[in-house]
């Protein structure tokens, strides 16, 4: 297992409601939802950040996921969430970095 990261182009600034409903559902889809620990933040797989584990966080940059995971289960993951959230949200979420989306 290796540390893992994506920033997804889902804005900070998206409306409060879609903050709320939307991405909670989202969340929840994922395998290995655990739900909002450590002061609301999402968690799968595991709280304890030497395990396997992915957290979020909100950045000014989009949507900041981390973890621990192997290489093939990871991608898997990343494939699920930005299929979920383009269906939820209405727009084709990816990682600009990775030229999936525009900026």
């Amino acid at each position: 297992m290796k540390k893992q990261s994506m920033n997804l182009n889902i804005r900070h600034d998206l409306p409060n409601e879609i903050w709320e409903t939307v991405i909670p559902v989202i969340y929840e889809s994922m395998e290995g939802w655990l739900g909002f620990e450590n002061d609301g933040i999402p968690y799968w797989f595991s709280v304890d950040e030497t395990q396997k584990h992915i957290w979020a966080s909100v950045e000014p940059s989009g949507l900041l996921f981390v973890g621990v995971m192997k290489d093939d289960e990871w991608k898997q993951w990343k494939l699920e969430i930005k299929k979920i959230a383009t269906q939820k949200l209405g727009f084709r979420v990816g990682e600009i970095e990775l030229g999936e989306v525009d900026s």
